[in-house]
């Protein structure tokens, strides 16, 4: 019998994020059998790392701090020796910062395969970091994509070839994330609720979500007990509380922080908004639809790859109040409308969006490279 592939895994740090979590799950349900898995990360601290070590998956500390101070040498050393002392045969990097640094130093130590991740639209990294992106393009065997929207805007707009994409679906963990039964349950701070909509992602421009305060705020009428929840951190938070006092929404509208456990956010949630301007493969849409929330999404990225209009939720044009609030109307009035897409959405992500198929299909792609 062949043994296990030494494999390695990088990314930036391993705390909250959606890449974070889908390298930890990754990691974890690939078969020990076929593959020896070992994860990189320049900040290995936090609570996936535990994860991981707990899971018996060794991690290692790359310290690189800035690309442009001396410590990126010594993370270079540092994850050559690691690369050569482990005898890794695949490096596979899965955000912005590991793209840049790990693919190179890969290269550089001569490591057979090499694999790099593209899981957000590069608009997001503008400048010379694209160019850079741009340049680890050529020099990889494969680009890994979460969603067909990203490998086309790829193609178009970078020049990338074709062949080197590889296309493979987040996975969600069907045993956290799911409907099967479990009954509705509201936070403290949403007691009083009689319906709630919400939405759950970290508070940056690009999720737009003044949007969805302005849509709520045209409803909030619509029906007694109607709640808005917006659980997440970032820098948006003081524009979107100050949007709220505006619109008079003190009472009505909730701001919860991160947190580690958001399942128990997705099942106080009746109806889920994502009114993202940019998004790729939205981890936090198919927990929500997962946890058989009816959801609403805007037609953009890969959001309709997910949500097919009026079988697994419903698409509004994006910075579109006026759809927005229309889209919102017909799920809060119609509760067969809700029942119907939440089951179908629910349904679909159990069957072609779990870990274990995301897995299988990373295992595919290893071992389609490695031969």
């Amino acid at each position: 019998m062949a043994e296990p592939v030494p494999v390695l895994m990088m990314v930036r740090a391993l705390d909250l994020g959606g890449t974070e979590r889908q390298l930890t799950e990754m990691a974890r349900s690939l078969d020990p059998a076929r593959f020896r898995v070992h994860v990189g990360a320049f900040h290995a601290a936090g609570f996936r790392a535990k994860e991981l070590w707990q899971a018996g998956i060794p991690v290692v500390e790359v310290p690189v701090r800035s690309f442009i101070r001396p410590d990126a040498i010594g993370g270079a050393l540092v994850m050559g020796r690691y690369l050569e002392r482990h005898r890794i045969r695949l490096v596979h990097t899965f955000d912005v910062p590991l793209n840049i640094f790990g693919v190179p130093v890969a290269r550089l130590f001569r490591t057979p395969v090499v694999v790099s991740s593209q899981r957000a639209f590069r608009d997001l990294t503008p400048g010379f970091r694209r160019q850079l992106l741009r340049f680890t393009d050529r020099i990889v065997d494969a680009v890994v994509v979460n969603c067909q929207a990203v490998a086309r805007d790829m193609i178009e707009r970078d020049g990338t070839p074709r062949s080197l994409i590889r296309w493979c679906p987040n996975g969600i963990d069907t045993s956290i994330f799911c409907s099967g039964g479990t009954p509705r349950s509201r936070p403290p701070e949403l007691e009083d609720a009689s319906l709630v909509i919400g939405c759950i992602c970290a508070l940056r421009p690009e999720k737009d979500l003044g949007l969805l305060l302005e849509a709520f705020g045209r409803l909030r009428g619509l029906r007694p007990g109607l709640r808005l929840a917006i659980v997440g951190s970032g820098p948006e938070l003081p524009r979107l509380e100050e949007r709220r006092r505006a619109l008079g929404l003190e009472r009505d509208c909730v701001f919860v922080p991160a947190t580690g456990e958001p399942a128990a956010w997705y099942r106080a949630m009746e109806i889920f908004v994502l009114p993202s301007l940019s998004e790729a493969l939205s981890n936090s849409l198919m927990e929500a639809m997962a946890c058989g929330c009816a959801v609403a999404a805007s037609n953009v990225g890969g959001n309709p790859e997910l949500v097919a209009a009026g079988e697994t939720g419903l698409l509004f044009e994006p910075a579109n109040a006026e759809d927005l609030t229309e889209v919102l109307r017909a799920l809060i009035l119609d509760d067969a409308l809700r029942a119907r897409v939440s089951a179908t959405a629910s349904a679909r992500m159990a069957q072609d969006f779990s870990v274990a198929v995301s897995a299988a299909r990373l295992a595919s792609i290893y071992e389609s490279l490695l031969r």
